[in-house]
């Protein structure tokens, strides 16, 4: 059974990528993935918990450790009792355990999808509002190149101040108003998913994972951003450069682009995308003030938006009956649900192989073959993420190598102190890697859903040129720590 889970995620993988040949829509095959995985996980709990590296296991070792102990008389009654009563409840019932499990993933899933939904509601608001407009009007160029560059340079930067997930929907929002032709737009919007993911990897609050061993300690905000800008860069220029030589001709944008009604004032334009852009923004600066989870910043950014509007709105005009489809009660039919039901499929399908111990089990024989290396794990890990959610493969990474001591670290050890290698390479191939495939990333998969980018149609002809920035980022990134041990 615990190879079965393995083969039912990866069969459910597979479907999603053969999504428009076999016309089963993703978010369909992510739910059912996801829900058979931790049904299996409940009827079966027994052998696929023995044979993981699962956390149930790890409880029940622990607890025998401490029996051990108490009878040779190296624990005294009062400490044993309280070991007990901690380590009883992990392992009296795997029920209980599993519920537990589930119950603590779908909170930092629902944290996710909070997020997204918000970002995606306040994104889609400033639409309505056009306020867009305001950027669109101010890009002069129609050359397909220099637009390219223009707007993957601006979501590099932007996802290291936002987050690649709200830059992606951000700059899709603005795409959408330049680019008419929907293969245009899907090349647009994948050089869009390989900047964001490399503007969040030299980032602190780029990205999820650079939040979490930034967070931990793993890493410091000067010294990522010094560490993996570089590399970063590297992974964006090289496809950037190989689509421009192979992209011809002019931009042309959607028919409706010039011609779309007017019911917003210049002023209400301005202040709908001051509004939301500064929002977003502010979410990471809430979070660092505040310390709760990013949603909450998310969903006060929005609060602010919709009472706005709510304001903005009680103004009766000469296109009164019109403006009644800016209420955001109404914009929210416009938001991509599907898109929110497959993030929560493929999640659920995730955590239930962390909870089963597929995921920890990989990175120990991924430590143990590689005797080591950290080149060798980090791009691994990093070619891992291009198909798993890189957010368990770089908890299980930060779970096997604890940050070691600078005093007594030696050899090897000394690339996982705070700042070492090991963690300023994690933060870029975890962040970079996922721009291999499209469902690789947050931001690709809300590529994905927004533009309905086809998994084959990436694969063919963008994976190959991702893949090529990647490896080109670890090899600048190798280049640089050679240099910088030279002249030191």
């Amino acid at each position: 059974m615990f190879i079965l889970m393995g083969v039912i995620f990866l069969l459910g993988y597979t479907v999603i990528a053969l999504e428009h040949p076999l016309k089963v829509n993703k978010s369909a095959t992510a739910l059912i993935t996801g829900t058979v995985l931790w049904a299996l996980l409940a009827f079966f709990y027994e052998p696929i918990l023995k044979l993981g590296f699962s956390p149930y296991w790890e409880h029940a070792k622990m607890m025998a450790d401490q029996i051990t102990k108490y009878i040779q008389g190296n624990v005294d009654h009062e400490t044993f009792k309280k070991l007990w009563e901690h380590y009883v409840v992990q392992v009296k019932n795997p029920h209980e355990f599993i519920t537990t499990e589930l119950e603590h993933h779908l909170i930092e899933i629902a944290e996710i999808l909070f997020f997204l939904l918000g970002a995606m509601t306040i994104v889609e608001t400033v639409d309505q509002y056009q306020g867009f407009r305001i950027i669109t009007d101010r890009i002069r160029t129609d050359s397909k190149v220099k637009l390219l560059w223009i707007l993957s340079w601006l979501t590099f930067f932007m996802s290291a101040v936002l987050d690649n997930l709200t830059t992606t929907i951000v700059m899709i929002a603005l795409l959408r108003k330049l680019i008419g032709d929907k293969h245009d737009r899907w090349v647009f919007a994948s050089l869009i998913v390989i900047a964001a993911n490399a503007g969040g990897a030299w980032s602190p609050i780029g990205d999820v994972t650079t939040i979490m061993l930034w967070i931990n300690e793993n890493i410091t905000a000067g010294e990522i951003i010094k560490g993996v800008f570089l590399a970063s860069a590297v992974s964006l220029l090289i496809p950037l450069i190989i689509v421009s030589l192979m992209m011809k001709g002019k931009a042309t944008p959607p028919e409706d682009a010039n011609n779309t009604k007017t019911i917003t004032t210049p002023g209400e334009q301005k202040l709908l995308l001051i509004l939301g852009v500064g929002g977003l923004i502010f979410v990471p600066i809430f979070k660092s003030v505040t310390h709760l989870p990013p949603y909450i910043g998310m969903l006060f950014s929005l609060s602010v938006v919709w009472i706005t509007t709510e304001i903005l709105l009680r103004r009766r005009s000469e296109h009164y009956e019109d403006r009644r489809k800016l209420a955001v009660i109404r914009i929210l039919k416009n938001v991509d649900v599907p898109t929110i039901f497959f993030f929560l499929g493929i999640l659920t399908a995730v955590t239930a192989l962390q909870t089963a111990g597929h995921l920890d089990m990989l990175a120990a024989w991924l430590d143990k073959t590689t005797h080591t290396n950290i080149y060798i794990i980090d791009t691994a890990i990093g070619l891992l993420s291009s198909i798993v959610d890189n957010v368990p493969i770089v908890a299980a990474a930060m779970g096997m190598y604890p940050i070691a001591d600078p005093a007594i670290a030696h050899g090897v050890m000394k690339h996982f102190v705070q700042d070492g290698l090991f963690w300023e390479l994690l933060a870029y191939t975890a962040g970079t890697g996922g721009s291999i495939f499209i469902i690789g990333s947050a931001a690709g998969v809300a590529a994905m859903g927004l533009e309905k980018i086809d998994f084959i149609w990436y694969m063919k002809k963008m994976t190959i040129w991702a893949l090529l920035g990647y490896l080109g980022g670890i090899g600048a990134y190798a280049l640089q720590e050679m240099i910088f041990h030279t002249l030191h």
